[in-house]
């Protein structure tokens, strides 16, 4: 394997030589920490990149035995499936020259599923990253189908994206025991838990619902996620059209009506648009959600609404949306790293090598073409297992049908979704700094030269595959998309008539965020979200030559030190700066050394919020499904900007927009406040007595990682604070837990008049449900020292104070030292204010540094998102 793991000039941009060799794939698994320490030197240190691809990556079985040393080898694999379509093909690329665009993640990324799934037949799973479902009958059958399909797609990896407005609104009448439809917000819930059952390799589904603005219960929908316990396994956005943006903008009033496309509505009601604008603006303000998707721009721009009469109208779109799907539709992903074609980055002789890039935006759409293939094989593989299950015909019907109706989208249209990463860094390569005009009119002209060679490349492969079985030029050809194309390359659109196109549509921006984690570039289209983080260490007292910053509240000692966004340390590097030292620097030293950089004032809260909207907008012209993209703002913005962002978004040209202001949405990273000086903190206890524990106490699940197994953790809480926990690992747990998230603890006697806890919580229906002996299903072991821990939490002992008794622990069990670092996980989500699990704090790793970008989700500590 030392091949696989050669040191890379990423300065000067050089592909590493790499030989023939045949990968290391072998049917015996490695052990975890061999793929680590290989990973880490294949990644240069990089040990959340490592992780990164260790966990979502790696070609695994379904007990997670790891079948891979390196990301090279995962190349291998995707390469060696491609090359094996591309030979049933006219002049077909080598394996060879694909595993070399695919090396060291430098050129073209295949995302998500693409790169877990190609070549892996462990399991029965999709390449496919999103899908949309939905129907238009307003049934209760119509309503359990939709939800059997989506989780019947989510166990399979995929995101999953419908729409609500088919359903009747609250209190319309109804033919059964009930006389009164319930409206929208339940249904909302059930899709929402639904997405929570379903685990997805450690991580949970992903799920986008969307309501038109027109529907009767849209102010409803725009207020179901208010409750923070509500409906949080979707992402929602309200579908809003032309009219209610001009009644808006006029003062004018707005009708809504149901059903929402008929000619003859049942129901109509008249509403002040700009009152419930103000309710969609504040709510955004609040929460980051609902999302925007300016429903009149997706379709009038959208190409397979061309065919809408042929299945392919726009009904939703995935969960981060950026691409609107038609019904039963899917699409994977692939994204170039446009870092990779700056030659001399963060030089005065850098340039962008748009040859190299055009050719290698062709060979993208072929490697997508042949990834169609690839996923028409997946879905065969899932419909034999389908039918050759145990299961009666009745009980498979659904599932079944649902892939036949994904496999005949798949191959009717042969969707793409071909986008870009490091953008950020790419323009800070030439010198360009984020927000500026022009670093927007360099952002377009790359954008435009990624669509015309598309879809040259997709006329190319039409001459010499056939076009999509669909296709009609006539009904393309007022589409606004395809008369860009036409005025900016006549030759290309004149092919276009004459061979057809393969693919009925083909671009998109995407979330990057593992993906750049492993390309170690800034994400998608964002700016670098920052260019610093602060991090700490604990001191060895024989480490002499450590800087000590602070003591904690038992004595322990902690360096701060700085680490740096990659890039930012490429541009360092070239102009001097020792980043060994600048890693030691105090924030006024690194803030000069800052201000000379090309990311100054171009990061995600310092570009100018209003031109990064207008660069959207611009860079939309030439992408033909969605862009995925986050405007950041601080805190104290009012909600009058947030009204600017979403009419400027619309009038520029935008598909959708998501605004997050820092802090507003749980889970998410807030700026640190270092406001309360020592003498201001409260004072510790001189003594203390533990409260006398009520029969019940409410409960928080928290559900977390320790290296690949699945942990969980109970915490009763008594006043406002942790009193009691109990953890261990999930397999020894009862299912319930691995997906309930609240609920309470209750203190009972069994037959022996011995004590016994009982967990109960609350299912969808309302109902309450006890499972009896929650000590049954933890280790004997860990209950005793969970009970030593939980007299401490009693006696009101500093939860910082009790974590480093726990960390210290000297255990020479590997699983009681594993179950200890549980513990601390679980607690430390307490710390900030002893009471409800840190806004701040990443599930999987427990470190304050979750980021909202490109509308997802990421933490920059250990790669844990929703998105791919």
């Amino acid at each position: 394997m030392k091949d696989a793991i050669l040191e890379i000039d990423f300065e000067n941009q050089e592909i590493p030589e790499y030989s023939a060799s045949e990968p290391t794939f072998q049917l015996k698994p490695y052990q975890y920490d061999e793929v680590l320490e290989k990973a880490m030197l294949y990644f240069r240190g990089d040990e959340l990149a490592a992780n990164v691809w260790i966990n979502k990556y790696a070609l695994k079985d379904s007990h997670g035995n790891i079948y891979e040393l390196t990301p090279d080898d995962m190349h291998r694999r995707m390469a060696r499936e491609i090359a094996r379509i591309e030979k049933k093909y006219r002049n077909p690329e080598s394996e060879q020259d694909i595993y070399e665009l695919f090396t060291h993640f430098k050129y073209l990324v295949p995302q998500g599923g693409s790169m877990a799934g190609i070549g892996n037949n462990f399991q029965f799973s999709s390449l496919s990253n999103c899908f949309v479902i939905g129907n238009e009958a307003d049934s209760y059958g119509a309503i359990l189908k939709t939800d059997e399909e989506q989780v019947q797609l989510m166990k399979r990896r995929g995101g999953v994206g419908h729409d609500l407005s088919y359903i009747r609104p609250k209190g319309s009448p109804v033919m059964n025991s009930a006389l009164t439809a319930t409206g929208i917000v339940p249904f909302m819930e059930r899709y929402s838990n639904s997405t929570r059952e379903v685990a997805q390799d450690g991580r949970r589904g992903a799920l986008m619902l969307s309501l038109s603005i027109k529907h009767p219960d849209a102010e409803d929908f725009i207020d179901a996620k208010m409750d923070s316990q509500k409906v949080t396994g979707a992402n929602v956005s309200i579908r809003i059209d032309k009219e209610f943006m001009e009644a808006v903008q006029r003062g004018l009033p707005y009708w809504q009506q149901y059903p929402i496309d008929s000619e003859h509505p049942e129901i109509r009601k008249e509403i002040d648009a700009g009152k419930l604008w103000q309710k969609i603006v504040h709510n955004g303000w609040k929460s980051a959600e609902p999302g925007i998707l300016f429903w009149d721009t997706i379709i009038k721009e959208s190409i397979p609404d061309c065919y809408e009469d042929l299945g392919f109208k726009t009904a939703s779109t995935n969960p981060c949306g950026e691409i609107p799907l038609c019904p039963y539709d899917s699409c994977r992903l692939l994204a170039i790293n446009l870092f990779s074609y700056v030659k001399h980055p963060f030089t005065s002789e850098a340039y962008f090598d748009f040859d190299l890039f055009a050719a290698h935006v062709r060979t993208a759409v072929r490697v997508l073409d042949d990834i169609i293939d690839l996923e028409i094989e997946k879905i065969d593989r899932i419909i034999d297992k389908i039918n050759n299950d145990k299961e009666t015909p009745e009980i498979k019907s659904v599932e079944l049908n649902l892939w036949e109706k994904v496999k005949a989208k798949c191959v009717e249209g042969r969707r793409t979704g071909l986008g870009i990463t490091g953008e950020g860094d790419m323009l800070a390569a030439l010198g360009l700094r984020y927000g500026t005009q022009e670093a927007t009119d360099f952002a377009v002209k790359t954008h435009k030269t990624l669509a015309l060679e598309a879809y040259r490349s997709s006329v190319i492969l039409a001459r010499e595959r056939g076009a999509f079985p669909v296709y009609e030029s006539d009904r393309e050809n007022t589409n606004p998309f395809i008369q860009r194309i036409k005025q900016s390359d006549p030759l290309l659109y004149e092919d276009m008539l004459t061979y057809g196109r393969r693919n009925i549509s083909l671009l998109t921006i995407a979330p990057t965020g593992t993906t750049s984690l492993m390309t170690q570039t800034t994400s998608g289209i964002e700016p670098a979200f920052m260019v610093s983080y602060k991090r700490r260490r604990k001191i060895n007292p024989q480490d002499k030559m450590a800087s000590e910053h602070f003591n904690d509240e038992v004595g322990d000692a902690w360096e701060e030190y700085n680490v740096f966004h990659h890039q930012f340390m490429n541009w360092m590097k070239k102009n001097g700066y020792d980043t060994e030292n600048a890693a030691h620097l105090e924030a006024e030293q690194l803030e000069e050394i800052f201000q000379k950089s090309p990311y100054y004032k171009a990061t995600a809260n310092d570009v100018d919020w209003v031109n990064k909207v207008k660069m959207q907008g611009a860079i939309q012209n030439w992408v033909d499904h969605s862009i995925s993209v986050t405007v950041n703002v601080p805190n104290h913005v009012p909600e009058s900007l947030i009204s600017e962002l979403y009419i400027e978004a619309w009038k520029s040209g935008c598909k959708g927009v998501t605004v997050y202001r820092d802090g507003s949405r749980s889970g998410v990273l807030v700026s640190e406040d270092n406001s309360q000086k020592d003498d201001e903190k409260p004072a510790k206890p001189a003594e203390t007595s533990a409260p006398e524990r009520p029969r019940s106490l409410n409960a928080n699940v928290i559900r977390f990682q320790n290296n690949h197994e699945r942990w969980i953790a109970v915490i009763g809480i008594h006043q406002e604070k942790p009193y009691e926990i109990f953890t261990g690992r999930c397999e020894d747990s009862f299912p319930i837990l691995s997906y309930v998230n609240s609920g309470w603890v209750i203190k009972n006697k069994n037959e022996e008049g011995k004590s016994r806890y009982d967990f109960q919580y609350e299912d969808k229906d309302g109902f309450k449900v006890t499972i009896e002996g929650l000590s049954r299903c933890f280790n004997p072991e860990y209950w005793n020292y969970a009970k030593l821990i939980s007299g401490m939490l009693r006696h009101d002992m500093p939860i910082l104070a009790l974590l480093n008794v726990v960390a210290n622990l000297n255990l020479d069990d590997e699983s009681l030292n594993t179950w200890k670092n549980g513990v601390v996980r679980a607690l430390t989500k307490y710390v900030p204010d002893g009471t409800k699990p840190a806004d701040n704090i990443c599930p999987d790793c427990t470190s304050p540094t979750l980021v909202y970008e490109e509308g997802c989700l990421i933490c920059k500590s250990c790669g844990h998102t929703k998105c791919s």
